[in-house]
Parts: C-alpha cells; sequence; structure tokens
C-alpha cells in the first residue's frame, strides 16, 4: 500500500515503514507523531483512490526521527574579473526525518500479495554437475583447437 501525500510545496510517494526527510519543523521532539491530511491518492494494489484535489478523510501518520538533519553544502561564490572582488559564502538547508507508521484510506479495497508466498520461491542454481560437464567440453574443444593449430603450422613448413 503507499500514498502520495503534500507537504509544503513537496509531493511524496510514501508506504508503511518509509523514511524520508521533510522541511524543517521547529519545536518538533523525536519521538512526536506528526499527521499528514492532503493526500493526493492511494493505492492497495487493486484499484487507486484518487483525490479532487485531496481524499475525504484520509491520512498518513508518521513520527519524528531526528528533529534536524542537515542538507549537503551549497557553496556560492561571485567574482567580478580584474577588479580584486569576490564574495565566497554557503548554505546547509535543515531537514526533519520521518518514519511512516500508518496510511488509513477510508473505502479503499486493500488487495496486496502476503510475504510469506514470495519467500518460498526458491532461487533458481545450476547444478554443479552440469557445471563441470560444461567446463570438461570446453577444455575438450580447447585442446582440438591447439591440436589443429600445431597441424596448421606443421603442413606450413
Amino acid at each position: 500500500m503507499f500514498a502520495v501525500i503534500t507537504d509544503g510545496n513537496h509531493q511524496y510517494r510514501v508506504s508503511t515503514g518509509d523514511e524520508l526527510t521533510i522541511d524543517y519543523r521547529k519545536g518538533s521532539e523525536p519521538g512526536q507523531t506528526i499527521e499528514f491530511d492532503r493526500v493526493l491518492l492511494a493505492n492497495g494494489g487493486g484499484t487507486s483512490a484518487i483525490g479532487q484535489p485531496v481524499i475525504d478523510g484520509a491520512t498518513v501518520t508518521a513520527e519524528i526521527i531526528e528533529t534536524e538533519v542537515k542538507g549537503p553544502k551549497l557553496e556560492i561564490q561571485k567574482i567580478r574579473r580584474r577588479k580584486n572582488s569576490r564574495r565566497h559564502t554557503g548554505h546547509r538547508q535543515k531537514y526533519t526525518a520521518i518514519k511512516v507508521t500508518d496510511i488509513s484510506v477510508p473505502g479503499l479495497e486493500i488487495v496486496e500479495t502476503p510475504e510469506e508466498e514470495i519467500e518460498e520461491t526458491p532461487a533458481v542454481t545450476p547444478e554443479p554437475e552440469t557445471a563441470e560437464e560444461e567446463t570438461a567440453e570446453e577444455e575438450a574443444a580447447e585442446e582440438e583447437a591447439a591440436e589443429e593449430e600445431d597441424a596448421d603450422q606443421e603442413s606450413d613448413e
């Protein structure tokens, strides 16, 4: 199950258990819960619920992991040529890290395959006997090619 939510000017595709960074929330504390009520789209494996513009009554609940996470440093450098005028500044954006705990959409049909069925399918691996046979065949082909080259060299002389 996933949902598309809006926070600020950003849209995020989230599912239960996802960790993501959102715009900085001043005054928030780790362990506090946030509720997003602007859910644009939701899907539970069957048909999608699409809002116009939002789905009525749908919410996504998340827990704050870290209050302040810093983004990458952006360096701004301005140089005016031939005037020995230089200006160098930088900026690091602050974010808040959250983990999605629950997605609730009224009237959404959830049709998803259980994870147990997916785990039961064994991975296909080649049998060691066939791998040994292939290497033996390759060695035999190499020996034949070497013998032919020797025969060609003797006939050329």
